[in-house]
């Protein structure tokens, strides 16, 4: 089964300097028929104009990752960490126990748009940790590549929780194959350009459950790139 989820179906929330699309329910915007999907509870498209950001808060007790599509993105966090992350670098933060952090568009000139990814812990309570790692163009175009998962292989960032999440940059007709093993389901979303699924046409800000299919297969329709998570 494949259930669409629109972009112009997500919530929204703009305050002049944050412009952001909730697939799932997230702050003021709660729609009690998405409050996320299987062990994936957040995904924001975010958007922030230039010398602006999130001020210091705290999160406990959730795996966040954050994507970068355009610009910079620079995190500080109670941990002692500050970097900056680029286009085509990933990060994890897991909060666990308690972390405090702010994310600030360092550009005086350019947006930053970069997708906020939260995921539920298989544990409450475990220790704060932080990673950060490359994924060059050419490891993903025109193949899944693994960038996050439960053991940290193939030079993936690790959850504590037992989810996959792949990235894939896709030229018009290029295809890729997703096996589910019994049991697992998968979140599509298009993060640029345009895609099929299973005869379904999906432009950017899409998104696809999918439960009870032997595989996902994606082909590109113009020139894309999507996430793909393999959850239980």
């Amino acid at each position: 089964m494949i259930s669409l989820r629109r972009n112009d179906e997500r919530g929204r929330t703009n305050l002049g300097w944050l412009d952001s699309r909730h697939t799932f329910s997230f702050g003021d915007y709660v729609d009690t028929a998405h409050m996320g999907f299987r062990t994936l509870r957040v995904i924001n498209d975010d958007r922030v104009e230039p010398g602006r950001g999130f001020g210091t808060h705290g999160h406990r007790d959730m795996e966040i990752v954050s994507y970068v599509l355009e610009g910079e993105l620079e995190h500080k966090d109670s941990m002692g960490t500050g970097s900056i992350i680029r286009p085509g670098e990933l990060q994890r933060m897991s909060a666990g126990t308690g972390v405090m952090h702010s994310e600030f568009n360092p550009s005086r000139t350019h947006k930053v748009r970069f997708l906020q990814i939260w995921i539920l812990p298989e544990r409450q309570g475990a220790p704060p940790g932080y990673e950060q790692r490359p994924f060059p163009e050419s490891e993903r175009r025109g193949r899944l590549r693994l960038v996050a998962s439960s053991d940290g292989r193939d030079g993936s960032v690790t959850l504590q929780q037992d989810a996959a999440i792949y990235l894939s940059l896709l030229a018009p007709g290029e295809q890729v194959t997703h096996e589910l093993r019994p049991g697992r389901h998968a979140w599509l979303q298009v993060a640029r350009g345009e895609v099929t699924l299973a005869g379904h046409r999906l432009a950017e800000g899409d998104g696809a459950a999918i439960s009870g299919e032997p595989r996902v297969t994606v082909a590109g329709a113009g020139d894309a790139e999507v996430l793909l998570f393999d959850l239980s």
